[in-house]
């Protein structure tokens, strides 16, 4: 009996065998991973500093662990270097592997802005365990950190090193915190409270070099200002990682393109997760991955089923001032209706029919999560 094949052992790789073994025990299932195979949950990444884990206690298990766990054949350490989707196998040092079928969770990759400077090697991203243990060596004795973009990412992580007396300086081109996702008075209001407790920003700006300058690093914004730092984060986005999947022929737009069965264009390769495309949509957020898994767990096992997604509100980890998110769809027609208090927005993105077609919480605000969640369409009914 041929195997199923899943590259990948991040959330979406081990929650899907997880999944997959509650249904079929009897399948060989084997799993390729480029790093150790430790099984984390990514999203604590950026608050591990307040919740007391250092990268050693943020994993899980160890990939002998979950071998034992899943009955999976974990190989770590191994980059897959290609896909024959018609011979169906993939190379492995040099070797074929047959798959039954192959499933991808490859994930998602840094986006690396274009920066000058003899100190861009020393610029830091965070996408995985190990860039995070890394992360933490770099910052430890440093009291000056500087972030490179305002989004999601970014202010986690400036939130968590507040926490840890860090002295944060943000800098990105957005007008305000959370651009994509947030209209500007949410926005605004997140960047009041992340400045309360000693966050500074440089918004409106790009940062064109990085320099050393004696034991510091030294960023060079456009308009000529200087800001010192002893270590520098770039958290400016992630893109799908395709590079597999591109080698192999399958159909590719932003991410690896899958049918509502999560099949791509070649028979019996299927995606899941940050790397996958569905439906023009790319949702890099733990509640997609979860319901991905339990559909695609099923259509393995033998069951085909087709993906729902329903509301699926975000959560931001920023404590002191919470965030919760219900990004309206890209090219959906509506307007932002803002109601402010003392203690938050609430922001209800609507059509000319009044229906709610997204919303922004932040503050005291987040208490309506429930509410305005009862009243959301499906993603994908």
């Amino acid at each position: 009996m041929k195997p199923v094949i899943i590259i990948g052992t991040g959330l979406a790789g081990y929650n899907l065998a997880r999944e997959f073994r509650k249904l079929d025990n009897e399948t060989p299932l084997q799993m390729f991973t480029r790093d150790d195979g430790s099984f984390y949950s990514k999203p604590m990444l950026s608050n591990a500093l307040t919740l007391g884990k250092t990268p050693e206690t943020l994993a899980i298990a160890s990939a002998n662990q979950m071998s034992g766990q899943l009955e999976a054949t974990i190989h770590t350490d191994t980059i897959v270097t290609a896909i024959d989707t018609h011979a169906r196998h993939i190379i492995v040092d040099g070797k074929s592997v047959p798959y039954g079928k192959l499933v991808l969770a490859l994930g998602a990759e840094p986006i690396h802005p274009p920066l000058q400077g003899d100190a861009t090697p020393e610029v830091l991203t965070v996408n995985n365990l190990g860039d995070y243990a890394r992360f933490r060596r770099a910052i430890t004795g440093s009291r000056q950190i500087a972030i490179i973009g305002p989004g999601l990412i970014g202010c986690e992580f400036a939130n968590d090193l507040a926490n840890a007396g860090k002295h944060v300086t943000i800098i990105g081109p957005d007008a305000a915190p959370l651009g994509r996702l947030l209209p500007p008075e949410a926005g605004s209001a997140l960047q009041t409270a992340l400045s309360e407790i000693g966050i500074d920003w440089y918004l409106g700006q790009v940062i064109e070099e990085v320099m050393h300058a004696g034991q510091s690093l030294r960023l060079c914004l456009a308009d000529g200002t200087f800001v010192n730092a002893d270590a520098v984060l770039s958290a400016v986005g992630l893109r799908p990682d395709t590079r597999l999947a591109i080698q192999a022929g399958l159909r590719i737009n932003r991410g690896i393109v899958v049918d509502r069965s999560l099949q791509t264009s070649a028979d019996d390769i299927f995606a899941l997760g940050d790397c996958m495309e569905i439906e023009g949509l790319v949702m890099p957020f733990v509640m997609p991955i979860m319901h991905c898994a339990r559909a695609l767990a099923k259509t393995l096992a033998g069951q085909p089923t087709t993906l729902h997604y329903p509301a699926m509100p975000v959560v931001v980890k920023t404590p002191a001032h919470p965030i919760v998110v219900a990004p309206p769809l890209s090219q959906t027609s509506g307007h932002w209706q803002i109601f402010k208090s003392d203690g938050g927005v609430r922001a209800e993105f609507r059509d000319d029919m009044d229906h709610l077609l997204g919303f922004a919480l932040t503050g005291s605000a987040t208490a309506d999560k429930q509410r305005l969640s009862r009243e959301l369409a499906p993603i994908l009914p």
